[in-house]
């Protein structure tokens, strides 16, 4: 009867397995050396961006709130406006306020002013033919009620010899009114 012993045995529980026979999972220690380099590494970023990012970034979206004032304040300023020129030369206001330059600042065909109108000694620059084609030479992306013109097919490019830049619509020699 050696079947009834093989029974025996079969009949009793399996042994739980020990610490021994089973293998516990381990990282090789280049692994664990990895991960906590890019631990140290997003924990410095955290830390350095804590301390070094402004107050004001992100006030306005990914740049820093502050920052057009403070580029503001840290240069003087060179232009020096309509009102400027309107000390001295309130009588070419006048006419460019009826015309069609009306709404340009003087020193956008006369170049910054600042030094001009602090000492009227110091003379601007003296607007020529190209002041004027920067703005009325053809160009498809000016709007069509822009005056424009094609330099090469117009008379030339001294514009002041047929027209007067501060009254656009009245040709040399004529009286200004």
């Amino acid at each position: 009867m050696g079947g009834g012993v093989e029974l025996a045995t079969l009949a009793q529980p399996a042994a739980k397995p020990t610490s021994g026979n089973m293998r516990r999972f381990k990282l090789p220690p280049q692994i664990i050396r990895l991960v906590l380099l890019a631990a140290a590494i997003v924990g410095s970023y955290l830390i350095a961006r804590t301390f070094l990012t402004p107050p004001s970034f992100g006030a306005y979206g990914w740049y820093r709130g502050n920052a057009l004032g403070e580029i503001a304040n840290s240069r003087d300023p060179l232009f020096a406006g309509k009102q400027a020129c309107d000390e001295c030369h309130s009588d070419l206001l006048h006419q460019l306020a009826s015309n069609a330059h009306k709404t340009l600042s003087c020193e956008g065909c006369h170049g910054v002013c600042s030094e001009h109108a602090a000492n009227p000694d110091i003379l601007p620059v003296k607007a020529t033919g190209s002041h004027c084609i920067r703005c009325h030479e053809a160009d498809i992306s000016r709007p069509k009620w822009l005056k424009q013109i094609v330099v090469k097919d117009h008379y030339g490019v001294n514009c002041k010899e047929c027209h007067l830049p501060h009254q656009p619509t009245k040709e040399p020699g004529t009286t200004a009114k």
